[in-house]
């Protein structure tokens, strides 16, 4: 019994290791297979050939351009083995993506969202109709759907598909798990935002730089102030974290933030307080729920104009980020930050800022300042952290049931 449950345990684990090379690198061959995965010849055939019984993977031949000698023939995932429905939700709309088994983007759309913080029973309403009118577009059948990813901004729980705290319904928690059952059977993943960014950025930077890769830091800026860290494991695997940076405390007793404390970085560096300092209205006045972008781009020429209280807005704000960055480096490791989100469109103001903030640090008078690259494409890179979560987690549970089935 034991023997028997080690060897299946070794095959899933190898059948995963396949998949995942299929993923990384597209369709593959049986030699770039094992090439890839480090496993025998032997092995990959066995598991290729329990994959495709499985429905999992497909086989197809490739005349060479030449058009002589034997075709040659990959393996790639199969597209209707199942599929994926992504749900991204943001501070002004909801974003649901129907992609397949192999990764490829079937349909998607958006959709406003109510701003009214007690409308958390409507909003799940909302997500219900979005789901169901996602896979009626595509005439895809609802027992096909794997699993479905939904992300927002906030504290998300542990282990659980439970948004603790969000920025529009505050600590009126929403357990999708609970609000999608039993319509849905799917697998429910919840994930933080800016985490999903850290995990795309670091599976871009373990295929561009795999020898440098550590870690790296990943910090969003809007309406909300997020952080995600990747970090590389001992044994080669992705550790991804999302510690609640936003609400670090910067200045004791300081301005009212949106979470009901005062002092926390975002009550400095997001978007409603940057507005709340270039007016000069008082740090004890409740912040707005939601500031249009329009309303800081104004700000942001006249602070690149030599407005005073403008400029002042943004140097304030980057020195918050700077000050919170600083103690980020000094816990952990020195490493690079990657900014993101609606807010890298005012780096130029906020990076004196940020500097100043990061400059006052032993660490970094020690190591001197960390790399910091400004990655504008923050919406592309949380689909993609989605892709790459769920995508794994799919193929881990599709080996488990699709080879036991078949012993």
């Amino acid at each position: 019994m034991l023997t028997k449950s080690s060897t299946e345990l070794v095959r899933q684990r190898n059948s995963v290791l396949v998949l995942a090379a299929l993923r990384r690198h597209g369709a593959l061959a049986h030699t770039e297979i094992s090439d890839f995965t480090k496993l025998s010849s032997a092995t990959i055939s066995a598991i290729t050939a329990d994959l495709e019984k499985a429905q999992i993977i497909e086989k197809s031949e490739h005349q060479a351009t030449s058009g002589r000698g034997r075709p040659r023939v990959l393996f790639r995932q199969r597209r209707d083995c199942g599929y994926l429905v992504v749900v991204i939700i943001s501070s002004d709309g909801v974003q649901y993506s129907l992609v397949d088994y192999a990764g490829k983007l079937i349909d998607r759309f958006s959709e406003e969202r109510s701003r009214d913080p007690a409308g958390a029973e409507r909003f799940i309403a909302s997500i219900k109709e979005g789901l169901a009118r996602i896979l009626s577009r595509s005439k895809v059948p609802q027992e096909k759907v794997l699993l479905i990813s939904i992300s927002s901004k906030g504290l998300v729980h542990a282990t659980d598909p439970v948004l603790v705290w969000s920025p529009i319904f505050g600590s009126n928690q929403i357990d999708f798990e609970s609000a999608l059952r039993p319509d849905w059977q799917a697998r429910i993943l919840l994930g933080n935002e800016t985490q999903l960014v850290a995990a795309a950025l670091g599976a871009h930077e373990e295929t561009t730089r795999p020898a440098d890769f550590r870690s790296l830091a990943a910090l969003s800026l809007g309406h909300s102030i997020g952080l995600g860290i990747v970090r590389r494991t001992g044994q080669g695997e992705r550790e991804i974290s999302a510690p609640n940076f936003g609400h670090m405390l910067h200045m004791a007793n300081g301005g009212l933030c949106r979470c009901g404390s005062k002092g926390c970085i975002e009550a400095y560096a997001g978007f409603y307080a940057i507005l709340r300092m270039a007016f000069e209205v008082p740090l004890d006045t409740i912040p707005a729920k939601f500031v249009p972008v329009a309303e800081l781009d104004k700000i942001a020429a006249q602070a690149r104009h030599g407005h005073r209280m403008s400029a002042f807005a943004f140097r304030q704000a980057g020195i918050a980020l700077g000050n919170g960055l600083s103690r980020l480096l000094s816990l952990t490791e020195r490493m690079p930050i990657a900014i993101t989100g609606p807010g890298t469109r005012y780096y130029d103001l906020l990076r004196q800022g940020i500097e100043e903030g990061l400059g006052q640090s032993h660490v970094v008078r020690m190591e001197g300042m960390p790399e910091i690259r400004v990655v504008p494409d923050e919406p592309i890179l949380v689909f993609e952290g989605h892709l790459d979560r769920a995508l794994s987690v799919i193929d881990q549970e599709l080996v488990m049931s699709g080879i036991q089935g078949m012993d």
